[in-house]
């Protein structure tokens, strides 16, 4: 038990002494926080584009062309997103943006190629080429589900992690 202590300890200064300014890691899946502490996915949406298309008969929306949709504290951009009402109330059930997806809130920002937001259950899943940067530390995967009530965000997929651990 003692030497598994000492092994310990040994094994990590180490590692504290040897490594680079950076460390790398890597996972099937990870938890993290993300942005601000908590977003509330009952606030207005508020979408602005270059075009907007409007299909009364199917319950949706297209905005086209520089898509920029504002809700609280949180940024989302893309290239196209389509918003699907509900049929009872004609609210926005969710939204799903395709093209070069950029969300922000606070100081943390991911990038991915699509981005699907539930604004029911409060979740933003974004997949394909998954980026996430906090800082100057930097996180990839092939999904993230971002749960905007209690502000954290699970990684899943191949996911690959570099924290910076220098001051430079």
């Amino acid at each position: 038990m003692a030497y598994l202590r000492l092994f310990s300890i040994v094994t990590c200064v180490v590692i504290t002494a040897f490594a680079p300014d950076w460390a790398v890691a890597q996972a099937e899946s990870a938890q993290v926080t993300f942005g601000v502490i908590k977003q509330d996915p009952d606030l207005p949406v508020e979408v602005t584009s270059d075009t907007l298309s409007v299909s009364q008969l199917d319950g949706t929306a297209v905005f086209d062309g520089d898509v920029l949709v504002v809700q609280g504290e949180m940024r989302l951009a893309a290239a196209s997103v389509l918003v699907v009402y509900s049929e009872e109330n004609s609210e926005i059930q969710r939204l799903e943006a395709t093209g070069g997806v950029t969300l922000v809130s606070g100081a943390d920002a991911a990038e991915a190629k699509r981005a699907d937001y539930d604004i029911v259950s409060g979740t933003i899943v974004m997949t394909t080429n998954v980026l996430l940067t906090q800082g100057q530390n930097a996180l990839t995967a092939d999904k993230m589900t971002v749960n905007l009530r209690d502000g954290t965000a699970q990684m899943n997929g191949r996911v690959k992690t570099i924290f910076r651990t220098g001051t430079d």
